[in-house]
């Protein structure tokens, strides 16, 4: 991580600047995880934990604890920081949706995402949840905590 710790001050940018444009297969967002389990960086706690189990020692496989990360990576000015809603150094956004408590990003607002305070996940909201959130947000939970 450390070839990210210098600072150089970038064009500010609109926060909407690059909005959909970065990310990986699992997520849309403009910044990448630095994961303090291993010390690397990743696009998403999917793809760590794809690298993580693909490890030839059994003993040396693992799973990002998304709580865990304080600390990311722009993926429009490339610079590491603190784990924000907004870049300190360029200004872009770096999810149009972001949870401070799980360090969740993400640029596809559309799935209506939300911090479930039951059950301490993101929840999608479905046509069914606008309808029925509380037996809904209940309903997600159980299946999150039960299956």
């Amino acid at each position: 991580m450390d070839e990210h710790k210098t600072v150089v001050q970038t064009k500010k940018h609109d926060q909407d600047f690059g909005k959909m444009l970065h990310g990986c297969e699992h997520y849309r967002r403009r910044c990448k995880l630095c994961a303090p389990c291993c010390d690397q960086i990743f696009a998403c706690r999917h793809c760590h934990n794809e690298a993580a189990s693909a490890l030839s020692n059994p003993k040396d496989r693992h799973g990002l604890v998304r709580r865990d990360v304080k600390q990311v990576v722009c993926a429009v000015c490339d610079t590491e920081q603190q784990a924000a809603h907004v870049c300190a150094n360029c200004g872009v956004k770096m999810g149009e949706y972001f949870c401070d408590i799980r360090k969740f990003y993400d640029d596809a607002i559309e799935k209506q995402q939300f911090h479930c305070d039951d059950c301490g996940l993101e929840v999608v909201r479905t046509s069914f949840t606008a309808r029925n959130v509380d037996l809904a947000i209940l309903w997600a939970c159980w299946i999150i905590i039960h299956v």
